[in-house]
């Protein structure tokens, strides 16, 4: 573990080259969402980093201001840090499926030079499964 936030727990692995982040509530507000995002950040600008695995199964509460931020600021610096391959572990509750897939649908069209076909994305249903595919 490399550090521990109020809404956050971020672990690293610098010989597999990748970072997991395991949100800890049910709702993070957007302050504290960049405030841990640039911390990680920090950390991949010093180290050798190729996959991100975002554990959000806490999640109660959809926020698109912070999963635009997310998608079309931070995911952008990530690119050009190395990271390409991002995990994602959604919670169990389909209706929050279905925002992400809504959203992220919006911002694609509403940002058409976004970096997703950049990108390696995949949804897993584990950090286990996250970290093997």
């Amino acid at each position: 573990m490399l550090f521990e936030a109020r809404y956050a727990k971020v672990y690293a692995n610098s010989e597999k080259g990748m970072i997991i982040c395991e949100l800890l509530a049910d709702y993070i507000p957007i302050d504290d969402f960049k405030d841990t995002f640039n911390q990680i950040t920090a950390i991949v600008k010093n180290g050798k980093y190729e996959k991100f695995i975002f554990d959000k199964r806490s999640l109660r509460a959809f926020h698109q201001p912070s999963m635009e931020w997310y998608f079309l600021h931070w995911k952008n610096k990530m690119l050009d840090e190395g990271i390409s391959k991002h995990r994602k572990i959604l919670p169990e509750e389909k209706w929050f499926e279905k925002m992400v897939m809504i959203a992220k649908e919006q911002i694609m069209k509403n940002n058409p030079d976004n970096i997703i076909d950049k990108l390696d994305i995949k949804y897993c249903n584990s950090i286990e499964e996250a970290i093997l595919i």
